[in-house]
């Protein structure tokens, strides 16, 4: 989550000094951090059906991952997905008031909420999809399905990314 958050902090900062517009009418920029992204979500999904022996559920020998490992996968996610960019430049602009102050300091406020109210909402996810793999951990068979799973859904998602329009 903080990874996540983080991520979308860059591009909340990004939008209040104008960088994601620069992102949005840019079809070279645009298509940088689009393919970096794909790669990556691509990337993730090789690993996951690599892992082969259930490596996000099933398995608990399997070594796990370090919270600054986890923390720098979340932040590159986040900053990797242009579409993030894009929402923060399309969405933050709708709230701006003229004359109630600095515009870029109206969309920092605005997209700073948007990462506090996430704060609120997704640890009630992040907890509930813990107990889920808890409960699962027992289970590798299902383990290795849903290794498959994923890695199929990641490497959709970078796919999908890699055909977007801007």
């Amino acid at each position: 989550m903080f990874g996540i958050w983080s991520g979308a902090f860059v591009h909340v900062l990004a939008a209040a000094i104008g960088l994601s517009a620069i992102l949005a009418t840019s079809a070279i920029a645009f298509s940088l951090v689009k393919w970096l992204g794909a790669a990556y979500l691509i990337w993730l999904g090789i690993q996951a059906l690599r892992a082969g022996g259930g490596r996000f559920v099933g398995d608990t020998d399997a070594p796990a991952a370090g919270s600054g490992a986890i923390f720098r996968q979340g932040v590159l996610i986040a900053i990797l997905n242009p579409k993030v960019a894009i929402f923060f430049l399309a969405f933050l602009p709708q709230f701006v008031v003229a004359g109630a102050g600095p515009v870029p300091a109206q969309l920092f406020l605005h997209g700073s909420l948007i990462i506090v109210v996430a704060a609120f909402i997704e640890p009630i996810l992040v907890l509930a999809g813990d107990r889920l793999t808890t409960a699962l951990r027992g289970k590798p068979r299902f383990g290795v399905w849903l290794d498959r799973v994923l890695g199929g859904m990641f490497i959709a998602l970078g796919l999908k990314l890699a055909t977007s329009k801007l």
